[in-house]
C-alpha cells in the first residue's frame, strides 16, 4: 500500500523530463561476487573521476542487496578524494571473512534445522526487546552484517550530500506481505511520481538509513526479514537485481552499470555438464541463483537497446518530434516517457563461479574455520571441477575477495575510454 511521505522524509520534487541530461549509477546485488563492483568503483574514483569536470557527479545512485550498501557508500563519500574513498571501500573486501559478514556457531547449526521448518527463533545475541523487533525470522545471525553497515557508511555525510545538490539514492527491497518491490528513495531528485501507475512497484520517498540498507541485503530465510514502519522487507533482488528501472524513470538518459556475470564470448562454447552433476543440489541452486539474480540485467539491457533502435529510427523517418510524440501515450501508462538512452556496462572478462573454485581449491577454507567452512563445503559438493556458481555468492574469504577487487579494477581500466565518452558526454 502506498503512503505520504511524513513531515520527516524529504519530499519528492517534479521535474520535467529531459530537462537536463541526467547520469545514474547501477549497482546489482549478488553476495561475494560483490567484491567485483567494489574493484570496478575504486578503479572509477582513483582514475575516471580526475578525469572529469569538478563538479561531476552521479544524479542518480541506485542498488539492490550488496548493490545497496555500496550505491549508500558512493553518495555518502561523494566529495572525498579518489584515493580516500577506494581505499576505504577496498579493505573492507581485501580482508573479509564470513565471519565478518554472518556469525555462524555450534547453536546456529544444530539450531538451522528446528528454525526451518519453524520450530524455533533465532535469539539474537545483541540488543535488547526494541531491537528484537526490528526484524524477525532468519537461519543465522547477522549482527556482523549489521556492523558493517553502520560503521563503515558515514550516515552523516550521505545526510549532508542528500541535502545538497540535487541528487537521489534508490534502494530496493521486496516487501514481504505483498511480494511488491519497494523503492526506497531519498534526495531532491527522488519523486515516486512515475511509478504512480504501476500496480508491483511501491515507490516510497524517504530519509534513507542502515536500516533500509540491511532489509535490501536480508537473503530470505538466511538473514531475518528487516521492519521498516509497518512492513518487513528482504532483499530487493529477488524481483529486481540490477534495479535499471529507478535510474530511467527518475530521468537518467546515460547509466553506468556494473554487471557481476561473465558474459561469453560470440562462438564460445556452452559447457556440458555429466548428469549427475545436474542432479546435485548445489549444482542446481547456483545455476538457479545466476537465472534469478544475474541474468535479469542482460534481459533488461537488451529491451532498452531495442526501444533506443526503435526511437532513432523514428528520428531518421520521422523527424525530431517523434520521440515526444511516443513518450505522450507512453507517460500516462508507466508515468515516464521514453528517450534514447545511452549505457556503458562493466563486466566481468573471466566465469566468477570459476575463479572460486579455483581460490578454494588453492587455498581450501582458508580463514572461514570449522564451522562456517560446512557452508562452502555444501556449495561445492558434487559440482564439477571448475565450477562452484553457489560458493561464489557465499565464499566471503579474503583470498577470492582480493581477487575480485583486482578483476574489477583491470576491467575498468578496459572500459575506461568507454566509461569516459559516456560520463563526459
Amino acid at each position: 500500500m502506498r503512503r505520504a511521505p511524513s513531515d520527516r522524509e524529504p519530499k519528492p520534487t517534479s521535474h520535467p523530463e529531459h530537462a537536463r541530461s541526467r547520469v545514474g549509477l547501477v549497482l546489482s546485488g549478488g553476495g561475494a561476487r560483490g567484491a567485483y563492483e567494489v574493484g570496478v568503483l575504486a578503479h572509477v574514483f582513483e582514475r575516471i573521476l580526475p578525469q572529469l569536470p569538478p563538479d561531476f557527479d552521479f544524479d542518480v545512485v541506485s542498488g539492490t542487496s550488496v548493490g545497496a550498501i555500496h550505491a549508500s557508500y558512493v553518495v555518502a563519500t561523494a566529495g572525498w578524494e579518489g584515493p580516500q574513498r577506494a581505499r576505504r571501500l577496498a579493505e573492507i573486501w581485501r580482508g573479509m571473512e564470513l565471519e565478518q559478514v554472518v556469525r555462524i556457531g555450534v547453536a546456529d547449526v544444530v539450531g538451522v534445522p528446528l528454525r526451518a521448518l519453524g520450530f524455533a527463533r533465532l535469539r539474537r545475541r545483541a540488543g535488547g526487546k526494541a531491537r528484537a523487533q526490528e526484524v524477525i525470522g532468519g537461519l543465522v545471525d547477522v549482527s556482523p552484517l549489521e556492523r558493517i553497515v553502520a560503521e563503515r557508511i558515514p550516515w552523516a555525510d550521505l545526510r549532508r550530500n542528500l541535502d545538497g545538490r540535487p541528487r537521489a539514492l534508490c534502494v530496493l527491497c521486496t516487501e514481504v506481505r505483498s511480494g511488491h518491490v519497494a523503492v526506497f528513495m531519498d534526495g531532491k531528485l527522488a519523486d515516486p511520481g512515475p511509478w504512480a501507475s504501476d500496480p508491483n512497484i511501491i515507490a516510497i520517498p524517504t530519509a534513507i538509513s542502515a536500516q533500509h540498507v540491511r532489509a535490501s541485503a536480508a537473503i530470505p530465510f538466511l538473514f531475518p526479514a528487516v521492519r521498516i514502519d509497518d512492513s518487513y522487507y528482504v532483499d530487493g533482488g529477488l524481483r529486481m537485481n540490477t534495479p535499471l528501472s529507478p535510474a530511467l524513470r527518475l530521468g537518467c538518459d546515460r547509466l553506468l552499470a556494473v554487471a557481476l556475470k561473465h558474459r561469453p564470448a560470440p562462438g564460445e562454447p556452452v559447457p556440458t555438464f555429466p548428469e549427475d552433476a545436474i542432479t546435485q543440489p548445489a549444482f542446481l541452486i547456483g545455476k538457479v541463483l545466476d537465472a534469478l539474480i544475474l541474468d535479469q540485467l542482460e534481459v533488461e539491457l537488451h529491451r532498452l537497446d531495442v526501444v533506443n533502435s526503435l526511437l532513432r529510427q523514428g528520428v531518421a523517418v520521422y523527424g525530431d518530434g517523434f520521440v515526444e510524440s511516443v513518450s505522450g501515450a507512453v507517460r500516462e501508462r508507466r508515468g515516464a516517457g521514453y528517450r534514447i538512452v545511452e549505457t556503458a556496462v562493466v563486466r566481468p572478462s573471466e566465469d566468477i563461479g570459476r575463479i572460486a573454485a579455483q581460490c578454494y581449491r588453492k587455498h581450501g577454507a582458508g580463514s572461514l574455520g570449522a564451522l562456517p567452512s560446512l557452508l562452502t563445503r555444501f556449495a561445492l559438493r558434487g559440482v564439477p571441477e571448475g565450477e562452484a556458481d553457489l560458493l561464489s555468492y557465499v565464499f566471503f574469504d579474503r583470498r577470492f575477495t582480493a581477487d575480485l577487487v583486482a578483476l574489477g579494477r583491470e576491467d575498468a581500466r578496459r572500459n575506461e575510454d568507454e566509461i569516459v565518452r559516456l560520463l563526459q558526454a
